[in-house]
């Protein structure tokens, strides 16, 4: 992932930040390995995930309270991916001030087609522009449901037999 120069915005005591270095992966891992969409997920494949993405963190105090991140080539497509708000933080607005500041951000300025998949946030996202497919039949997709236990099955391998 090229490195972009870090943004960073604040509203009230809360602060957004594109600073890679910033990202608390224990807080990160932790939700994300609980979601429905992520469930089990091993914290190296957050890590992973955070290498080809542009993310973002979401931090009170210093302590981090939301993430997002972004797979796109930059050019015409991005995927919004892993948005969360911790449970004692939400209601504040943040998840709409993460979403509005990835669809502004610079380097994501030229973007034509921006997808994402929820299955609850569906008027957070409306408020940003987001829509139903509008012909689904044109979009396809490949499932692979053991694609997260076939990775940590091998990490498990690898690290025992060193």
């Amino acid at each position: 992932m090229d490195e972009f120069a870090v943004l960073t915005e604040h509203k009230g005591p809360y602060e957004l930040s594109t600073d890679r270095s910033r990202i608390d992966f224990e807080v990160v891992h932790d939700f994300l390995t609980n979601s429905y969409w992520a469930k089990g997920i091993s914290r190296a494949d957050v890590e992973r995930s955070a290498r080809h993405s542009l993310i973002v963190g979401v931090y009170f105090e210093g302590s981090q309270v939301g993430y997002a991140r972004v797979v796109s080539d930059f050019t015409q497509f991005a995927y919004l991916a892993d948005v969360f708000v911790l449970e004692e933080h939400r209601g504040n607005g943040l998840a709409s001030w993460l979403g509005s500041f990835l669809l502004e951000h610079p380097e994501l300025t030229p973007i034509r087609r921006w997808l994402l998949a929820t299955l609850d946030a569906h008027e957070l996202y409306r408020k940003l522009g987001f829509d139903s497919l509008p012909n689904p039949s044109r979009f396809m997709v490949r499932m692979d449901e053991d694609s997260i236990a076939k990775r940590n099955a091998r990490e498990l391998i690898v690290k025992h037999c060193r």
